[in-house]
């Protein structure tokens, strides 16, 4: 990001949270966000497939783990837990001025988009020819 706002590189993809305080500040543009809709921090910006880039979206996302063992009553718990604190205030008003927008799932609707996220990366690898050294 450093070489960016120096000038001596033209662009770089980086997550929103990061990158926020320097467009807040004049110091880098935006020129798209690489999800599938726009973002509530920067909601001016294109995404990527209204900037022309069609199927070029990759989102920066997290998610919350457990050991694949883990029984189902606990991880429903974490489940509702984790969706009552997204509703508070301070936590919502935190996420947004860091440039999160909440991709809220089930946990069965996240295992899917972490399948499909592996799936993804893992055509990149081959389609990229990437070999372990």
């Amino acid at each position: 990001m450093t070489e960016v706002i120096t000038g001596r590189v033209d662009f770089y993809l980086v997550a929103i949270g990061a990158a926020l305080p320097h467009i807040r500040d004049g110091k880098l543009s935006a020129l798209a966000v690489n999800s599938s809709k726009r973002s509530a921090a920067l909601p001016e910006v294109p995404t990527t497939e209204e900037a022309g880039f069609k199927s070029a979206e990759y989102p920066t996302w997290f998610g919350l783990f457990l050991p694949a063992k883990t029984p189902r009553e606990i991880v429903d718990k974490l489940h509702r837990e984790t969706l009552k604190a997204l509703q508070e205030p301070k936590v919502r008003d935190k996420l947004a001025a860091l440039g999160f927008d909440p991709m809220v799932m089930t946990p069965d609707e996240f295992h899917g988009h972490v399948l499909k996220e592996i799936a993804i990366n893992a055509d990149l690898v081959k389609a990229i020819g990437l070999k372990p050294e």
